[in-house]
């Protein structure tokens, strides 16, 4: 539906098969019409919201309900050599090729708050993303927002030397694949 122009109403009529028709017409605006109208869809709005909130009998998603992450920060910190794959059978192979990249190693730093600073896809800023758990048990690295985020990177498994994690995103993950992080000197 088009906004109203200033000092336009709206009055809505439904045709036989049920659908919605939205009419306006123009009349000169009182000068305390605008805070009464903005009010009003305040309180229309806060009422809608409230009755999908109240009628709603769905539970919310697991990857929604924040949890604590499986491990801590700093099992992220460090010097990886980093490769990707795409399909399982070349995990192995992978894994050999991140170890070879420590000669141009990877760091992952700790952020200025709780979170390590990483790259994200297609922007080659840093930016801090942090760990984040879901009621399912998996974990998360992305920026604030719920788990499962589609900025989110999923952290598949994770041990002190090797990490492997996947974007949320599914045209990020078909693009990059899912990534090997091995520590570097390990």
């Amino acid at each position: 539906m088009s906004p109203l122009q200033p000092g336009a109403e709206a009055s809505i009529s439904r045709t036989g098969d049920g659908r919605e028709l939205t009419s306006a017409a123009s009349r000169p605006a009182s000068p305390h019409k605008g805070a009464r109208s903005g009010c009003a869809l305040a309180a229309i709005v806060a009422l809608a919201v409230a009755g999908c909130t109240l009628t709603s009998s769905e539970a919310p998603s697991s990857a929604a309900v924040e949890a604590p992450a499986a491990f801590a920060r700093e099992r992220l910190i460090g010097r990886w050599g980093v490769a990707s794959f795409h399909t399982d059978k070349d995990r192995t192979r992978t894994e050999r090729e991140a170890k070879t990249q420590c000669s141009l190693p990877y760091t992952i730093a700790k952020g200025p708050t709780d979170g390590v600073m990483m790259h994200v896809a297609d922007d080659s800023k840093l930016h801090e993303l942090r760990l984040k758990g879901d009621a399912a048990g998996r974990t998360y690295l992305g920026f604030e927002a719920p788990p499962g985020d589609p900025q989110d990177r999923e952290i598949l498994s994770a041990t002190d030397n090797l990490i492997i994690m996947r974007f949320v995103d599914p045209d990020a993950n078909r693009r990059y694949g899912t990534f090997v992080y091995v520590r570097c000197g390990a």
